[in-house]
């Protein structure tokens, strides 16, 4: 048996002799054997990113349930158990950086939703003349359709045929609501706006097979630049109208809708590992690199309550009834994933990666004060335009969830120092876990980074187009929200944002091995096509920020 065999073997708690050998000794396996073999190279890298997901919350699930599909994959393979993913901890800088080895400043992608200086605003058709200044929505925003499952395909029968979406999506966005270059005067797609190629781009490039399944239609961005690298996409609109749940929700407001969408993207990988394409009906072969996002996790712990089970954490770090359900239920689709796996004969030849685009705050039920940021940018304008007679808005956009990202039309020193000092300046009164009110000091931030600061922060020269001109960490359990239907947000810099899980299990990595040192989400990506004798160096983002293969010894 090869040690790739042995991996997948021991997540599936098989052990019985596979085709191709016998299973080595246990000691050959262990983290303290001097033994030190050069993985196999794997034919197929599936990666699989459960957004909300902490490295606390699996380490809690498999000390419980130490049989499960999660604890053997864990254990069958390495656990790097201080992994971190990116500042802002938001997903789409999150995944860009799993794909691309790049952080926010590498890929110039800060935020789902952020404003771009140099780009013309959406709809923009007669560019001469106009000032720049746009926001570009990654969001469901995009879509043809938002309130529709298939983003506006027009597929019947949903949601039961949304299997039979397109893998090309890039026709469901509206090129309406694209921010515009001022160059050509042309919409500028997700893809497009990424500023590094990604692993699907080289994986293509070596002729071999790629596919991904998302939340958004927006997800196109990690075609990178050239637009292709994606063969087969897969991006059912979360945010889309769920059918047969409560009028107004999406698949976010009710746990069993969102376990039902992210049993769709399971079917789509499942077809995958069988060979054919998402939806089942083309012969394609496994791809050599695919994967998908679950959603089920970060539901679980930001509503306060669904179907009668309470969302979020009972205590500091101790996952609540709802919560523990949904890791249940990733545990269970993982467990078919990686079945299917063994029973198509590619349990020797696959690598599966484990981890989060980002994580949840606060896993502290206490510590949770929610604050409307709505009256802070309001006041925030109001002070600047009694400061600057017949002065605009200062705050172009802005993107707070548990940080603060603000765009600011006037981007001078003045400008950004005025803003800074206002934030820190408000005191005033959220409210707690239970709704109670609860006083908030320093616009709820601990530290602001402001005009330079920022641009220092995330790498990039002052005055770069996209960077944010003030970005602001929360302090620990702010959540900045105007209602009481959120107990948790991502976007920020604390632990309970940034520590995320990681796991490589498979082909030849060696079984029980727990690595407790530093390392970045960002690793993935080089590590990707390291695992597929690719060369990690073909990745732009890994030469700019010199990002490392992880370890796997």
């Amino acid at each position: 048996m090869t040690r790739r065999s042995i991996r997948l073997a021991a997540a599936l708690g098989v052990a019985a002799t596979l085709a191709g050998g016998s299973l080595a000794a246990a000691s050959d396996l262990s983290s303290s054997s001097t033994a030190a073999k050069k993985p196999a190279a794997a034919k197929h890298v599936l990666l699989l990113s459960v957004d909300g997901l902490h490295q606390s919350d699996l380490a809690w699930y498999i000390a419980r349930h130490p049989g499960s599909a999660l604890a053997r994959l864990v254990h069958g393979g390495v656990h790097y158990t201080n992994a971190h993913t990116t500042t802002p901890s938001d997903s789409f800088p999150g995944m860009t950086a799993q794909v691309t080895g790049g952080g926010p400043g590498t890929t110039g992608i800060y935020y789902d939703d952020v404003y771009n200086h140099a780009l013309l605003p959406a709809g923009t058709t007669h560019c001469k003349g106009v000032k720049p200044g746009a926001e570009v929505d990654m969001t469901e925003d995009m879509d043809k359709n938002k309130a529709s499952l298939d983003a506006g395909q027009g597929l019947k029968n949903l949601p039961g045929s949304i299997l039979q979406m397109t893998g090309r999506p890039q026709s469901l966005l509206d090129p309406s609501k694209l921010p515009v270059d001022p160059t050509t005067c042309k919409p500028v797609f997700p893809h497009s706006y990424l500023q590094v190629n990604t692993v699907f781009n080289v994986v293509r490039d070596a002729g071999l097979r790629t596919a991904w399944s998302d939340k958004h239609i927006a997800y196109d961005i990690l075609n990178g630049p050239s637009g292709n690298g994606i063969q087969d996409q897969f991006s059912p609109e979360i945010n889309s109208d769920a059918s047969g749940y409560p009028a107004g929700g999406d698949w976010t407001t009710d746990y069993k809708a969102t376990e039902q969408y992210d049993n769709y993207k399971v079917k789509a990988v499942l077809n995958e590992i069988d060979g054919y394409d998402h939806s089942r009906t083309t012969k394609t072969g496994t791809p050599a690199v695919f994967g998908m996002n679950f959603q089920s996790v970060s539901t679980a712990q930001k509503l306060p309550t669904s179907d009668g089970l309470k969302g979020g954490y009972a205590a500091k770090g101790v996952p609540g009834p709802l919560l523990r359900k949904n890791l249940g239920f990733v545990n269970a689709e993982v467990g078919a994933i990686v079945r299917e796996i063994k029973a198509k004969g590619l349990a020797s030849s696959t690598d599966i990666i484990l981890s989060a685009k980002h994580g949840q705050s606060p896993t502290d039920p206490k510590a949770l004060t929610r604050i409307d940021d709505g009256p802070l940018l309001d006041g925030l304008n109001a002070a600047w335009k009694r400061k600057h007679a017949g002065a605009g808005d200062l705050v172009a956009h802005s993107a707070d969830d548990d940080g603060m990202l603000l765009w600011l039309n006037d981007r001078s020193p003045e400008a950004t120092s005025f803003a800074k000092r206002y934030l820190l300046a408000q005191n005033g009164q959220g409210n707690d876990i239970h709704g109670k009110a609860k006083a908030f000091t320093d616009g709820g931030l601990s530290k602001v980074y402001a005009g330079k600061e920022a641009a220092a922060y995330f790498g990039v020269k002052p005055g770069d187009a996209r960077v944010p001109d003030l970005f602001g960490i929360a302090e620990y359990g702010v959540v900045y929200t105007g209602g009481q239907k959120k107990i948790a947000e991502h976007g920020g810099a604390h632990a309970d944002d940034l520590n995320v899980p990681l796991v490589l299990s498979g082909a030849g990595i060696r079984a029980g091995v727990t690595r407790s040192g530093q390392v970045e989400t960002a690793q993935i990506a080089p590590t990707i096509l390291s695992l597929l004798c690719l060369n990690p160096r073909d990745l732009q983002a890994v030469q700019k920020d010199h990002t490392e293969v992880l370890p796997v010894r």
